[in-house]
């Protein structure tokens, strides 16, 4: 999983919510724990021994022991702005039965409220952006502080469709690739199709449209390419949260450390980004990002490439 040290590695800005979550599922519940799209990003991106910085914000009640977290994954804080007078932003839900819907439960913005991201100087001339879910006028931002990135991903949702679209839409047209839902692709392409919705979606900008389908895996559009990923089938999902941004960790991560944004090498960043969401929600929150090992990752690579090759006989 981490790759050699000699490979080429380019710098990664994480932008998105450091946060706390209180999680309820069928499984059982939590009181605050770690949480946020910056953070399982970061986590995921981690693994890959990437130059990565997370710009977000958090209050003066965040403990010091998740910002040693950050630093002692090797990942930049100077851009985690620390408000001391404030509180961290703060989401509460409760999963179905299903673990695909959830009622969300409590949603306290706190110091996200007014945030205003700064990439830190050593950073803005990254070659990959890794823009979480936030509102559109927060990533724009961050855009318009880079130098010359050479791949910007995008990762949003149908709150910022229902209520900025406009804005949202200025975004997208200056991405390279955008991670949506099968949902999400369909709002924002007023398309049910999900092949005629990428397609709709790359005439707006990005090159690349990345459909999530969840415990159904994630397709990769490219102009006229298709790729399609499984998701492995696991014995027991735990806790879902997360494991969309541990996704596009995984996925940008990957492709900062290799340097490569071809068609062909972000299919290996979708099963990398895949492969780490499946670790994701074998726990609450971050716990089983925290404790996976690279040997742990290689075997799972192993069982998505035996799931996924077979020899056929064409008759």
């Amino acid at each position: 999983m981490h790759l050699s040290k000699e490979a080429f590695m380019s710098k990664l800005v994480i932008v998105g919510t450091v946060a706390f979550d209180a999680i309820e599922t069928p499984f059982g519940k939590t009181d605050k724990i770690l949480g946020g799209a910056a953070t399982f990003i970061g986590l995921a991106a981690s693994q890959f021994d990437t130059d990565g910085a997370i710009v977000s914000v958090v209050g003066g009640d965040f403990p010091q022991e998740y910002l040693d977290l950050f630093t002692s994954r090797e990942l930049d804080i100077s851009g985690l702005e620390v408000v001391s007078d404030g509180k961290t932003f703060f989401w509460s839900g409760r999963y179905h039965n299903d673990m695909n819907s959830r009622d969300t439960l409590v949603t306290e913005l706190n110091v996200l409220e007014s945030f205003q991201p700064h990439v830190p100087d050593h950073y803005r001339d990254a070659e990959v952006v890794m823009l979480g879910n936030l509102h559109p006028m927060v990533q724009m931002s961050v855009i318009d502080q880079m130098t010359e990135p050479k791949l910007i991903v995008l990762d949003t949702m149908n709150f910022w469709m229902d209520h900025t679209l406009e804005e949202l839409k200025q975004v997208i047209s200056k991405v390279n690739v955008i991670t949506i839902n099968d949902e999400e692709a369909r709002q924002l392409s007023h398309e049910y199709s999900l092949v005629v919705a990428a397609r709709k979606i790359m005439e707006m900008g990005p090159e690349y449209v990345v459909i999530k389908k969840g415990e159904h895996g994630a397709l990769l559009f490219h102009e006229k390419d298709i790729f399609f990923a499984p998701a492995l089938p696991l014995e027991e999902v735990f806790d879902p949260t997360g494991a969309g941004d541990t996704f596009a960790g995984g996925f940008s991560g990957y492709l900062a450390k290799t340097g490569d944004y071809s068609f062909e090498n972000m299919k290996n960043a979708i099963v990398y980004g895949a492969t780490l969401a499946s670790f994701c929600v074998e726990k609450f929150g971050t716990e089983r990002l925290l404790s996976l090992t690279p040997k742990e990752v290689h075997q799972r690579l192993k069982q998505f490439q035996n799931l996924t090759q077979f020899d056929i006989e064409l008759t």
